[in-house]
């Protein structure tokens, strides 16, 4: 770990194991949802500016794997959020099967414009006063907005508890603090990843994914079935209590 309390960075670039190790720990010691009588619900919401143009595609097949791994649980309805060029912020209605998500997610291009990561977070906030969520997910590469605005909702979002799970695609050191901070306000966790990674995002997607459908026993029950050093882990964790 270095000295901002943030996980170090590997000599690759890549996610180290540390990184990994600490994303599936706080995902094993976020609020457990209750399962009782609905659907889960996770918001996945991309940055869709230029510098993600040469990973949307990976994106775009990586998500399926989500519903897939819930389908045993009851299911998964997924609000797909993303920003892009001047300004623009779309949000999708909810949408409860893979197919209707991947046409819309390939429907998309990437557009030059500046993050709105704070337009995301509020959104969250709203949804989360009209219905459950039980989780979000943003996947980015940086952040160019006021840091204390954006903890100052994901603080709102803990209250609500909301926890936030951040992939953050190479190693922007700005993103990198802020993405950190965020996570330490909901509850939620901060993975790296690039696009040698795409293996262990599928991996970590789908966890956040049961996790939010199923709370820690169903994320206990996936780790086991999965296997890898990252989801035994997160077994051995949840296990533990």
């Amino acid at each position: 770990m270095g000295k901002d309390g943030l996980p170090a960075k590997g000599r690759s670039g890549k996610s180290s194991r540390q990184e990994v190790e600490a994303f599936v720990a706080k995902l094993a010691a976020a609020p457990a949802p209750g399962r009782a009588r609905r659907r889960g619900r996770l918001i996945f919401a991309l940055d869709a500016t230029a510098s993600r143009e040469p990973t949307w595609d990976h994106a775009c097949h990586i998500q399926a794997e989500m519903f897939r791994e819930t389908a045993a649980l009851g299911g998964l309805d997924v609000q797909l959020v993303y920003y892009r060029g001047f300004g623009e912020f779309s949000a999708a209605p909810w949408i409860g099967n893979s197919d209707d998500l991947v046409r819309r997610m390939t429907g998309v291009f990437c557009l030059g414009g500046h993050t709105q990561i704070g337009k995301l977070l509020r959104h969250a906030v709203e949804e989360s006063k009209s219905g459950p969520v039980d989780a979000v997910v943003f996947v980015g590469d940086c952040m160019e907005e006021d840091v204390d605005d954006l903890c100052a909702v994901a603080g709102e979002l803990g209250l609500r508890g909301v926890p936030v799970f951040l992939f953050q695609e190479g190693d922007d050191p700005v993103a990198r603090l802020a993405f950190s901070q965020i996570a330490r306000l909901t509850k939620g966790a901060h993975c790296r990843f690039d696009a040698g990674s795409a293996k262990q995002l599928r991996d970590l997607l789908s966890a956040v994914a049961v996790y939010a459908a199923g709370g820690r026993a169903a994320l206990a029950d996936f780790s086991a079935k999965r296997g890898g050093a990252a989801l035994r882990l997160t077994h051995d964790l949840t296990s533990g209590g």
